[in-house]
């Protein structure tokens, strides 16, 4: 079955980056576009980013967009999120997601 798990989040400063790894198994990963979403507490799910299956067209919400960068390695199976310039309000829980399936997600929080 369809398999997402993140991993990669944590405490940051402001300011500070962090990278997310998000490991897929169970279908045919290259063949998949993948998006990132978050979820901040008392917040509805957000959409973050897309990268469709080749890793040449990528979308970013204008909240992260010049900040963070997707990417994938497919001979890994692997998705990316790299976060930089990171603020408070980038704090959430963060999912990598195959149309309807998601992983357990890793939380992310941004404070001094």
């Amino acid at each position: 079955q369809v398999q997402l798990v993140e991993s990669g989040g944590g405490l940051v400063q402001p300011g500070g980056s962090l990278r997310l790894s998000c490991a897929a198994s169970g279908f045919a990963f290259s063949s998949y576009a993948i998006t990132w979403a978050r979820q901040a507490p008392g917040e509805a799910l957000e959409w973050v980013s897309y990268i469709n299956p080749t890793g040449r067209t990528t979308t970013y919400a204008d909240s992260v967009k010049g900040r963070f960068t997707i990417s994938r390695d497919n001979a890994k199976n692997t998705a990316y999120l790299q976060m930089n310039s990171l603020k408070p309000e980038d704090t959430a829980i963060y999912y990598c997601t195959r149309g309807a399936s998601r992983g357990q997600g890793t939380q992310v929080t941004v404070s001094s």
